[in-house]
């Protein structure tokens, strides 16, 4: 089964910056698709990055240019690197792991971090 480990998360003030960790094996560090949702009170949850080992991840418009998806092989740890954080980034935040179709397609959750923005 898939582990994973989140931690970072916290209230911070709007502006500052903040980083979540999620650790994980190595096969799945190394072969899974990995990356961060969030979901809001009363919202969906939503995309916030994620990506292949070495490849670009993809983002969500409200974040480009302010997160940046970060990768540790040393320590099978994936950052969620956040920075000029506002209000409106409030949300929990999950970590991701998407196993390739051909060992089953499996879409595991981290446990979620609550990061919360002040104006």
């Amino acid at each position: 089964q898939v582990q994973l480990v989140e931690s970072g998360g916290g209230l911070v003030h709007a502006g500052t910056s903040l980083t979540l960790s999620c650790t994980t094996s190595q096969n799945v560090f190394e072969i899974y698709t990995m990356g961060w949702y969030r979901q809001a009170p009363g919202s969906q949850r939503e995309l916030v990055a994620e990506g292949v080992n070495g490849g670009r991840p993809n983002y969500a418009d409200s974040v480009k240019g302010r997160f940046i998806l970060a990768r540790e092989s040393a320590n099978n740890t994936v950052y969620l690197v956040m920075d000029a954080l506002k209000p409106e980034d409030t949300a929990v935040y999950y970590c991701v792991a998407k196993a390739p179709y051909w060992i089953g397609g499996d879409v595991s959750w981290g446990q979620g971090t609550q990061v919360t923005v002040s104006s």
